[in-house]
């Protein structure tokens, strides 16, 4: 595989994999990291790459993978109980903006849930793809879509009837 090759191919796709890093490990620094890290080994076994058949798919599994093992990682080095204080305290949001609201939403769902409302909503991509990229049944995927849609949806609820009520009683 050429330089020019790996470019349109793999490099292309360096955006696409930082939002999905994002979306596990929090931290736009650590998402760069994982991108950069993926490239390089990318890099390294270029000459592979040209096997699979679904790069892309590939290429958002190795990002997922990898996601994974560093959160597995830092969940060792902080304690369990540590991290989810850290992590709460680091990315606190702001209750007047839904957007972040929402978002602070999406990244409460399990990692399963978080992963295919991401790939489904904001990525575009079909079921069977997300299936693939997941590496889960379709049925899975969409079981898990709706789960978190739902959970989305009563979350914002709740939200909604708490500011009716404060604008209620002012």
């Amino acid at each position: 595989m050429t330089h020019e090759t790996f470019k349109n191919t793999v490099f292309c796709l360096k955006d696409e994999m930082y939002r999905f890093a994002k979306r596990f490990v929090m931290s736009s620094d650590e998402a760069e990291d994982v991108v950069q890290d993926l490239m390089m080994k990318f890099w390294q076994k270029k000459e592979d790459l040209a096997n699979f058949g679904n790069l892309k798919s590939y290429v958002l599994k190795s990002v997922k993978n990898e996601c994974l093992n560093r959160l597995k990682h830092h969940d060792v080095k902080m304690g369990f109980a540590d991290f989810q204080i850290h992590r709460s305290e680091l990315y606190q949001i702001e209750t007047n903006n839904l957007k972040e609201q929402i978002l602070g939403f999406i990244n409460g769902l399990p990692e399963k849930q978080k992963a295919v409302i991401h790939l489904k909503d904001v990525e575009e991509y079909d079921v069977p793809e997300i299936s693939e990229i997941l590496d889960m049944e379709e049925n899975a995927v969409r079981v898990n879509l709706m789960r978190a849609r739902t959970k989305i949806k009563e979350q914002i609820q709740k939200l909604m009837d708490f500011e009716n009520k404060v604008i209620e009683n002012l």
